[in-house]
Formats: structure tokens, C-alpha cells, sequence
């Protein structure tokens, strides 16, 4: 449907449209940093990871060696089990004043048989590998720990019982290790992210560069230059806005044109009645003969209404020239109703020539979407046209039906019109000759205006009962009218 045009809406304290875009620069430089941004501490979490991963490797391959070590050293001496160290344990597990090294020997009971009782028991796996040290993290005495461990079997029975072999050790290296791993990724990404920034900005200028240039080149156009700018002259993504501003620039040079024409043709046929009038008036006033002076007025009098009639019919020209863009007042409309009203309103003229004016068409309803005011004038212009271009005595009828559209008809017995001047009626201040009648030209050319406005179709056909003519309009089925604007009471063109 048709609507008004909607103003924008303005903010209390700046008056800027809440919907205004912000700056293409920005918008681009946001979404290119903003990423990196948010990206910057998962990397970071990322890269805490993996130096942990990486610091682990080498402890974990030392540790493993200590459990082997201890392992070896496990016997079984009358039945139980026992373990024979060569040297100090401490300076077998290599501790050092960073990490603190725990070692434990248990039974499958969970007896210690050596070491240190703050390591926990842990169970076997469901699947027991000879040889297989593993590992796992615990807590001990407040501290992190890991701790590489090893099952053994000192018996040679396949079901003998197991010993639990386990060296422990605090985190203290590793955490030192993978510190110095963090800070050597991180410590260059400092210089790394404003070193981007500064690149992505200038990046960005470099790039946007053409769009200042457009900028520049349509700012320095003077007002009447509406030419074209060359699409192949701008960057590939602005193409596409380019064009659509030429084809914006074509329709506005062709409007202006449209109005110089229109400006230029109304002055050329308002110059004729006004100075006629004023010829008039000035003899009027040399009248001292009351007769010949009322005669001097009557004349005026016709005068004034042919003009008062010619700046009447320019001016629903002008409304009716507005472009699509440009209507207000959209609605739904009963056709049969408005041609009754219209009809109604000129009835005085039509019997003041002894002209039969009729109105045909059903009871029922038959709607079309539209303005009012301007298919009012549209009807207004047929009928009006009919009666005076028909003959004293003739007769005017205004039909409405439905036969797969709206359809308007409107038939005289006037002095009809040429077939080769049905075309040419619909210019403006053409007049078919001989016709015998005053008039503007310019009633057709604002049914048509009217008419194609409404995307309806004018057509003009001889009476086939005889002499006169049959001016039909039909209505599209279902058309909806495009947008409309409004500016105060009348349309602008």
C-alpha cells in the first residue's frame, strides 16, 4: 500500500537520526581489531598451554628415569620385599633447592615398604604394561606435585602381588620454564599488535583513498552539472552506487527538464489572456457608455474565468506530473460513488447546454486503490471535456464496470477527434482544430498524468453509435499504488 512519507526521527539532545550509519572507516577498523582484540588473550591462554605441555617433557622423561632407577633397586629377601639404595637417596633423586623430590615403595596392601608416606596410593590400571611408567598430579603438603609412578612384579608368579614404585616432585622448574616460554611468545606480541594497528590504519587509508577522491570530485561539481561520472573510473565496490547515482542524476536532470518545459509553456500560454484582459480593462475604463462598459465587463468577466480556468487546469497539471515518489492520500475508493459525485457537480453545465449527461454503472461497489483528490480531477477532466466538446442537445454518459479490471468509460456525441491527432491530444496545449471550442490543452494531458500515475491505461476510440468519442480507463486488477510523499497540502513536482 501507499503511504505517507515517514520524517525521520530525531534524537532529544543531538537531533541526529538514531539510525545513522557511523563511519565506513571505523565500522571496518572496529571489525579488523576488534577480532585481533578478542583473539590476543586466547592466545594467550593457548600459548600458557602449550609451554606447559612443553615443560613438562623434559621432567616428566627425568622423573620417569628416577622411577626406573628405584625400580631396579627393588628385591625380595625371604618373602618380602625390600629395597637397598647405593648411595643417599637424596642424591639419588637429584634433589635441588628448587623442588622438593619424594620417593615411595608400597605393597599391593598399601604398606610402605620405603620413602615417603605423603605420596598417596593410587590403584593399578585394568590393563598392567611391564615397564610402563605413568603419570598423574596431586597435592602434596600444600603443593602441586607430579608424580610418575610404576607397578612391578618382584615375584616370578604370574599372580604374585604388586609393588608400587613412585617418585614425586614439585612443579617449581616446570612453572619457571614454561613462564620463560609465555614470556618469550608474549613479550613480542606487545610490539607485534600497535605495530597491526598502525598498519591496518594506514592500510585502511590507503584504501579508502578513492572514496575521498569521489568525494572530492562531486563536491567541486557546480549545482547545474548533472552529468554522469564515469563507473569505470571508481573502485569495483563503490561500482554499483555509482551507477544507481547516475540513473538518480538522469531522472532529476530529466525532472528539471520536465519543469523548464512546463515553466516556459505555462508563461507563454498565460501571456495571452492576461494581456487580453488588461487590453480590456483598459478600454473598459474609456467607456463612458453604460451599455458598452457592461459590455467591456461581460467580456472581462469571460476572460477572467478562461483564465482563472487555464491556472486552474496548470495547476492539477503540476500535481498531477508528480512522480510516484510524490502522491499522498492513498486509499480505497469507490469509483461508481466518485463518478456519481462528479457527475453531480457538473450537471449545471451540462444543462445549461441542453446536454443529456448520464451516469450508468451497478449498485454494487467497485473499488480501485488511489488518491481521491487527483481521481476525482482525472474524472473531472473527461467529463468536463465531454460536455464541451459536444454539440448543444448532445448527450454525455459516464460508464462504470468490472470486466476483469475497474473500467471507466466516458462517451459523447461531440465533434470527436481525428485518429491522427488521438495521440497528439495527450500533449500539453495541443488543441485539435476545428473544433470550435476554447480551451487549454492541457484537460488530457492530465487525465493521462492521472491515469499512468495509478498505472492505468488511457485509450481514446470512435462511438460506434455514432459521431463523438469513447475515452476508457482501466484500472489494473489489484495494482497497489506505489509509496507517496506529502508536503504540506499539495504535491510537489
Amino acid at each position: 500500500m501507499l503511504a505517507r512519507r515517514r520524517k525521520p526521527d530525531k534524537t532529544a539532545a543531538g537531533g541526529r537520526s538514531p539510525t545513522q550509519p557511523n563511519s565506513l572507516f571505523g565500522e571496518i577498523l572496529d571489525w579488523m581489531l576488534a577480532p585481533l582484540l578478542f583473539l590476543w588473550p586466547i592466545s594467550i591462554i593457548v600459548t600458557h598451554n602449550v609451554a606447559d605441555n612443553i615443560a613438562n617433557q623434559p621432567y616428566d622423561r627425568a622423573l620417569a628415569d628416577s622411577v626406573r632407577a628405584l625400580a631396579r633397586l627393588v628385591t625380595v629377601e625371604e618373602g618380602k620385599v625390600a629395597v637397598h639404595f647405593p648411595a643417599p637417596p637424596r642424591a639419588l633423586f637429584r634433589a635441588d633447592q628448587d623442588d622438593v623430590v619424594y620417593y615411595q615403595v608400597a605393597n599391593e596392601s598399601g604398606d610402605l615398604v620405603t620413602g615417603d608416606r605423603e605420596i598417596g596410593w593410587t590403584p593399578a590400571p585394568p590393563i598392567l604394561i611391564p615397564e610402563d611408567v605413568l603419570y598423574r598430579d596431586d597435592v602434596i603438603q600444600g603443593e602441586e606435585v607430579r608424580i610418575a609412578y610404576q607397578f612391578l612384579r618382584p615375584w616370578p608368579e604370574p599372580a604374585s602381588p604388586l609393588v608400587l614404585v613412585q617418585v614425586a616432585e614439585t612443579r617449581n622448574k616446570r612453572s619457571d620454564l614454561a613462564s620463560r616460554v609465555v614470556t618469550g611468545v608474549l613479550l613480542p606480541q606487545f610490539a607485534i599488535i600497535p605495530l597491526a594497528v598502525v598498519l591496518v590504519w594506514v592500510g585502511l587509508t590507503r584504501g579508502i583513498a578513492p572514496l575521498n577522491r569521489l568525494q572530492s570530485l562531486i563536491r567541486r561539481r557546480r549545482p547545474t552539472d548533472l552529468s554522469p561520472i564515469a563507473a569505470a573510473s571508481v573502485p569495483e565496490e563503490v561500482r554499483p552506487l555509482i551507477v544507481a547515482f547516475n540513473d538518480m542524476m538522469a531522472r532529476l536532470e530529466e525532472n528539471l527538464h520536465a519543469q523548464q518545459r512546463f515553466i516556459a509553456d505555462a508563461a507563454h500560454q498565460m501571456r495571452t489572456p492576461l494581456t487580453g484582459l488588461r487590453m480590456q480593462t483598459e478600454l473598459a475604463l474609456q467607456e463612458t457608455d453604460p451599455v458598452a462598459l457592461r459590455e467591456s465587463l461581460s467580456r472581462i468577466a469571460q476572460s477572467t474565468e478562461r483564465a482563472s480556468h487555464l491556472i486552474n487546469q496548470l495547476l492539477s497539471l503540476a500535481r498531477a506530473e508528480a512522480s510516484f515518489e510524490k502522491l499522498y492520500a492513498v486509499e480505497t475508493i469507490d469509483l461508481r460513488a466518485l463518478v456519481r459525485d462528479v457527475a453531480l457537480d457538473l450537471f449545471p453545465r451540462a444543462q445549461a447546454k441542453n446536454i443529456d449527461l448520464g451516469v450508468e454503472g451497478g449498485s454494487d461497489v467497485l473499488t480501485v486503490e488511489g488518491n481521491p483528490v487527483l481521481l476525482r480531477e482525472m474524472i473531472k477532466n473527461l467529463v468536463d471535456n465531454a460536455i464541451k466538446y459536444t454539440p448543444v442537445g448532445g448527450s454525455v454518459t459516464a460508464n462504470t464496470r468490472y470486466a476483469g479490471a475497474p473500467i471507466l468509460e466516458v462517451e459523447d456525441t461531440g465533434v470527436g477527434i481525428p485518429e491522427a491527432d488521438r495521440e497528439r491530444v495527450f500533449e500539453r496545449f495541443y488543441r485539435v482544430l476545428g473544433s470550435g471550442e476554447d480551451g487549454s490543452g492541457l484537460g488530457l494531458p492530465i487525465v493521462r498524468e492521472i491515469a499512468e500515475l495509478h498505472r492505468a491505461t488511457v485509450t481514446l476510440n470512435p462511438n460506434p453509435a455514432g459521431q463523438g468519442t469513447i475515452v476508457q480507463v482501466v484500472f489494473p486488477r489489484g495494482h497497489v499504488p506505489p509509496p507517496i510523499q506529502v508536503y504540506g497540502d499539495f504535491p510537489l513536482g
